[in-house]
């Protein structure tokens, strides 16, 4: 059995910090473009399943809780890349079963017991969402076909639902970012159990307000712009998020020991 490591200790950041970090990153993806584009595709196939999915049902509102939630799953798709820029940080070679195996050992440490966590809280904002969109605009909307979708989006109603669920929406999304910012790569970096990554994570959070709300709005804002033309800009924006939110958290956490 692996030795636990010891827990890092949190560190101050300056606004700085996250304009450098997307400027490693954005060298990373550079330096190793094909493994940005298949750690990308793997996302962006998963979005584009589910929109057909959607459509396919007839389930088109489903889109809005789901365009919010979608980029909550976003640091999986990065695990890999963060093994990529530690590699490139380390002078490792970067072989692809090298990298591909790190990935698939995730399964037998703290990383799964991460994404329940996550998977739960995405799915109770799913709940959440059609509470809220079934509170404001009633049933009838959401399984009257003739209904035209955006007169009910830009109905005071509508506008109305948006509004509150943008601000929940805000809430779960703050929520899982505090507990993964460096919860994640913490994890694939250290001996660490999942509990104490995400209450590590939540404290570099409270400790670094400032840079950390920087770094969540300019996630949650390239990743959603990245969606717009059918998932395509994420095989940009998500390698070099994913590259940047390893330095963030190698800038965030200084180890012990």
């Amino acid at each position: 059995m692996t030795a636990a490591s010891p827990v890092p200790e949190v560190r101050m950041i300056a606004v700085h910090t996250v304009t450098d970090a997307l400027a490693q990153g954005l060298r990373d993806y550079v330096r190793a473009p094909l493994f940005g584009l298949f750690f990308s595709a793997v996302y962006v196939a998963g979005g584009l399943v589910l929109d057909s999915i959607l459509v396919a049902a007839g389930r088109e509102w489903w889109l809005l809780p789901f365009a919010v939630g979608f980029p909550i799953l976003g640091p999986f798709a990065a695990v890999g890349l963060y093994e990529v820029s530690r590699r490139l940080e380390a002078g490792e070679p970067l072989d692809w079963g090298a990298v591909l195996g790190v990935v698939l050992h995730q399964k037998d440490r703290q990383i799964p017991a991460m994404a329940v966590v996550v998977l739960f809280l995405f799915l109770v904002w799913l709940f959440v969402a059609h509470t809220i969109f079934a509170l404001f605009l009633g049933l009838s909307a959401m399984v009257n076909v003739s209904t035209d979708p955006l007169a009910v989006l830009f109905s005071s109603d509508g506008i109305t639902m948006l509004a509150v669920g943008s601000v929940v929406g805000a809430g779960f999304a703050g929520v899982l970012f505090a507990i993964t910012v460096v919860g994640l790569p913490l994890l694939l970096d250290k001996e660490i159990d999942f509990v104490t990554a995400m209450i590590t994570s939540v404290s570099a959070v409270i400790q670094n307000p400032g840079p950390m709300l920087l770094w969540g709005a300019t996630i949650a804002v390239l990743l959603f712009v990245a969606m717009l033309p059918a998932f395509l800009g994420l095989f940009i924006v998500l390698p070099v998020l994913g590259h940047a939110s390893w330095h963030i958290y190698r800038a965030t956490l200084a180890p012990r020991g």
